[in-house]
């Protein structure tokens, strides 16, 4: 639909755009952003009584992500990482959970900034970042049993919101990277909000490789704002390649994995007979 409507060119540019320097920005920031994110899972895996040490928790993160932006639906990896997890941890309902906590608290703080800068975004995004608040209460109240059963101590609400805010400004960061790489010189006020948007629309679980909901809300957000809507496509494609690139690792401990997983078990050693002298 929206080669249709734009034309292949925004495609085009925003590929031919896109550099080295904006990969190098992104992977450093994503590195950071999936510590973030590991952290947040691995509190709330204790929480849960399923633990998983920080060190895996960051492999299984940039997995998870590398498997979301290359398969369909952008949540295969979340699924694998916790299927695995509660395997590994012999609680397969928690372990799942842990990774469902994990995903959910992100986007609620991600819906939480984008209502906090409702003043700053153009006229016709309002009324979709109120019903987005609303809708967010409303689960609030609904699970509010098993809220108080997983955040239990405002010391985790307080880690928990502030890694996610974390991590939410980080893809924010590679946005506007990818925003002046495509060429946009629209002032940093104007672009944070838009940003927010957009990459709330991209955790939308309708995608294909990463590719979809984004570059369509990107377009109608900045045409919404008063740019021009292929420049907003044009700056999603930027984003899209180098987040992809930016979640390479990912792919290095997919294959780390397999490939310790194919090794045989060491066979056992001969016992060794001792002879004493006399």
């Amino acid at each position: 639909m929206l080669g249709y409507r734009l034309g292949a060119e925004p495609f085009v540019e925003g590929l031919r755009h896109t550099d080295a320097e904006a990969i190098a920005v992104a992977l450093v920031i994503t590195a950071g952003t999936t510590w973030c994110c590991a952290r947040r899972w691995s509190l709330l895996a204790r929480s849960l009584e399923v633990p998983v040490p920080l060190g895996a928790a960051y492999r299984a993160c940039y997995r998870a992500q590398f498997l979301n932006a290359t398969l369909p639906g952008g949540i295969a990896g979340d699924v694998h990482r916790g299927v695995r997890h509660g395997r590994d941890s012999r609680a397969l309902g928690r372990g799942l959970r842990s990774v469902v906590w994990d995903r959910v608290s992100g986007q609620v703080v991600q819906v939480g900034m984008v209502v906090l800068a409702l003043p700053l975004l153009p006229g016709p995004l309002r009324p979709w970042a109120l019903a987005l608040a609303v809708c967010v209460i409303a689960l609030g109240v609904a699970f509010r049993s098993e809220i108080r059963t997983v955040l239990d101590a405002p010391a985790l609400w307080a880690r928990v919101v502030l890694l996610s805010a974390l991590a939410a400004g980080g893809h924010v960061i590679v946005f506007l990277v990818a925003a002046r790489t495509a060429g946009v010189t629209a002032p940093l006020p104007e672009l944070v909000p838009l940003a927010l948007g957009v990459l709330l629309a991209s955790a939308i679980p309708l995608n294909v490789a990463g590719w979809g909901p984004r570059e369509g809300a990107a377009a109608w957000v900045f045409a919404s704002a008063g740019l021009v809507a292929a420049a907003g496509l044009e700056v999603a494609v930027v984003y899209g390649v180098i987040s992809l690139v930016a979640t390479f690792p990912g792919a290095l401990a997919l294959f780390s994995d397999r490939q310790s997983s194919r090794l045989p078990d060491p066979e056992p050693l001969e016992p060794v007979e001792v002879v004493r002298r006399a």
